[in-house]
């Protein structure tokens, strides 16, 4: 039986599947072949996106230092092509790399950094995510006031809030009434 070749773009959805089922090992290596095709295709934007997706599966293994040096790779790709709603993604998703780990200043820097990127680009759900991100870590580093009111920001700047979030919205509102500061 002859193997089938897979394209890039074959490789990056496979990848993607064993990601969504837990096989990040599996995972891994099929955005590492994808990124190698795509390099030598010259496609630089999908090249990138492959090292920020091999950063989420190093980020899922806990092996933080493979994980900070590919989305740093990917983010220095993205800020070379001027692709900067992606280099905001990346930014995101060292954010929740620096969070997980304990290092919440920097996970602050980074979601701050492409909080604003997201609203200078106009993409208000990701802004609103991202905000919602930075609240939690201001929360944690013990500015509880600056954390609720920027998790109250994102959860207002969300486009498709889930139903939680709009139970939680509506809370937070009627906070600000009783309190007398909205």
């Amino acid at each position: 039986m002859m193997h089938e070749v897979m394209s890039a773009h074959d490789l990056k959805e496979e990848g993607l599947r064993l990601f969504q089922e837990g096989l990040y090992p599996e995972a891994a290596d099929r955005f590492e072949q994808a990124r190698e095709l795509f390099a030598a295709e010259n496609d630089e934007v999908e090249a990138a996106e492959m090292l920020n997706n091999l950063g989420v599966v190093h980020r899922m293994q806990r092996d933080w230092d493979r994980a900070i040096e590919a989305l740093e790779a990917a983010r220095e790709a993205f800020t070379g092509l001027g692709d900067r709603n992606r280099e905001a993604q990346v930014l995101g998703n060292l954010g929740g790399l620096y969070a997980g780990q304990g290092e919440r200043e920097t996970a602050k820097d980074c979601l701050r950094a492409a909080a604003d990127t997201f609203a200078e680009l106009g993409d208000e759900q990701r802004y609103g995510e991202t905000l919602l991100a930075l609240g939690v870590q201001s929360w944690k580093t013990g500015e509880r006031q600056e954390g609720l009111a920027t998790y109250q920001s994102g959860l207002e700047a969300l486009d498709k809030p889930s139903v939680s979030q709009k139970a939680l919205r509506g809370l937070l509102g009627l906070r600000s009434r009783l309190l007398g500061s909205g």
